[in-house]
């Protein structure tokens, strides 16, 4: 029996009444029912697979694999969630080293006590930093290492206010974009341009990308799942729409 509206789906587990109906276009998450009157519903089983997906959109996965996933023949709820919880797990462990490392600088400078030096970056994922940064060099070259240099030489003068600064700035532009694409907007819209002019902007604190690079690096939003993670979180639509909009503006500003 289903039980469940789509807003009370969308109260009980926190995801927004759009994107569950964005889940439903692309056949993620289907209603287990539809009434006479157009409404959609839901039961237990459908509850169990939003869980689910929400598990794995937290991992990381893309969309369309999260899809194929629990669509495969051989899909075994249990052991998805051993594994969610081993992965989880990891986590806690890793925020535990943060914790840590964050109190023990906080002593530092208070000073309690001297940190170590190899203790400052403990529980950070330095191979991930690297992963995106080998993808680069391995497209651009010797350019996009030397702008790689020139961003650690950058990031290591700034401040924790600065940094925190330039985040609040990350995050209202991605917030303006999807407000954007809620109007209707395409990519070469003059509003929209203008606020990937404040994302190339945002993306200068740390390199300067050309034309090539600034596109590309919209590219690498599309093809690497953390970053369609990342934007994933404010709209589904947002990482095809701001990589559109990328390759525009680096055509007509950066060219």
């Amino acid at each position: 029996m289903a039980n469940y509206t789509v807003r009370q789906v969308a109260k009980l587990s926190g995801v927004s009444v759009r994107t569950l109906h964005y889940y439903d276009e692309i056949g993620l998450f289907k209603p287990t029912d539809v009434g006479a009157n157009g409404y959609r519903y839901y039961d237990r089983a459908a509850l169990l697979r939003l869980q689910q997906i929400l598990f794995y959109r937290k991992l990381g996965m893309p969309l369309e694999q999260v899809k194929q996933t629990l669509d495969a023949e051989d899909f075994d709820l249990a052991s998805a969630l051993a594994e969610h919880r081993r992965h989880l797990l990891d986590e806690v462990v890793r925020n535990q080293n943060l914790i840590r490392t964050i109190d023990e600088t906080l002593k530092e400078l208070n000073g309690e006590t001297t940190m170590p030096d190899q203790d400052r970056f403990k529980g950070f994922a330095p191979e991930k930093q690297a992963e995106y940064e080998d993808y680069l060099v391995d497209r651009y070259g010797d350019h996009a290492k030397q702008k790689i240099a020139e961003s650690h030489q950058r990031v290591g003068k700034m401040s924790a206010e600065q940094m925190a600064a330039i985040q609040a700035e990350g995050d209202q532009v991605n917030k303006d974009l999807v407000a954007e694409i809620e109007r209707g907007a395409a990519p070469d819209d003059e509003t929209v341009q203008t606020l990937v002019g404040r994302h190339h902007a945002w993306v200068s604190h740390f390199w300067v990308p050309n034309a090539e690079a600034y596109a590309g690096l919209g590219q690498l939003y599309l093809d690497h799942e953390d970053f369609r993670a990342f934007y994933d979180k404010y709209d589904p639509r947002l990482v095809e729409f701001l990589a559109t909009a990328m390759k525009i503006y680096a055509a007509n500003e950066l060219g």
